[in-house]
């Protein structure tokens, strides 16, 4: 066989080895995400516990982002903002301050549009559930002056006076629709998949870069071979 012909086929087969090696890369990874979207929804259905059990006094946060939780309260209805989500998702978010003075930002629902009527939080004290959640990031995209981009709870310090507990919550569809909202979507937490799913996806990536690199070398090698046989057929005429 021809030189060109076996450099065409090392080609070929390093190429068609990477390529399953960087799919098999891709799909660790499928593996690590359905691992963390798992295990975040099944941390969000537990059974509910009481908040303050685990966010201290001085703001100490236990094990309970992402997890169903009790509150009680009075709602303040005078501390009420409009959160406009990059989708136009608009959710309400109300204070609700506990016994001991701090407040908890609560997403109570969500309406068809920032002009939209939105129904009075309850009166008196209640109990709410739902799912205790993180700060989230900050938004990009612009919103009116009077509402947020996201539940950033460095913003809303700045707007409410009270001390914030670390976190907010995230009603669940039972508890909005008592309120006469639709429920707002609770982006939960994610980080507990496998590790060693992205060692193995980064491991066959490597070896896919490494098969490349190989294939080259093969092929040029073949090729600076083929050089020298042809000078020295050219010499021995």
């Amino acid at each position: 066989m021809a030189v060109w012909g076996k450099q065409i086929l090392i080609g070929i087969a390093g190429c068609g080895l990477a390529a399953v090696m960087v799919w098999l890369g891709l799909w660790q990874m499928q593996v690590f995400e359905a691992k963390e979207n798992s295990s975040a929804v099944a941390r969000a259905a537990q059974p509910p516990v009481p908040l303050l059990d685990f966010v201290g006094t001085d703001g100490a946060v236990g094990d309970i982002y992402g997890k169903a939780v009790t509150s009680s309260g009075a709602y303040l209805a005078s501390q009420q903002l409009l959160v406009i989500d990059a989708d136009g998702t608009v959710r309400v978010l109300t204070a609700l301050e506990l016994p001991d003075g701090r407040v908890l930002p609560v997403v109570r629902g969500t309406v068809g549009s920032p002009e939209a009527s939105i129904p009075p939080p309850p009166t008196g004290t209640v109990t709410q559930i739902g799912i205790f959640l993180p700060s989230e990031a900050r938004a990009d995209h612009l919103v009116p002056v009077d509402a947020l981009g996201s539940v950033r709870l460095p913003l809303l310090a700045q707007r409410w006076p009270q001390q914030l507990l670390p976190g907010f919550v995230t009603l669940g569809a039972a508890s909005a629709q008592e309120q006469g909202l639709p429920p707002a979507a609770a982006v939960l937490p994610t980080g507990e998949g496998s590790l060693q799913n992205i060692g193995y996806a980064l491991q066959w990536w490597v070896f896919a870069a490494f098969a490349v690199i190989l294939t080259f070398h093969f092929v040029r090698t073949l090729g600076r071979r083929g050089d020298l046989g042809t000078l020295s057929t050219q010499e021995d005429t």
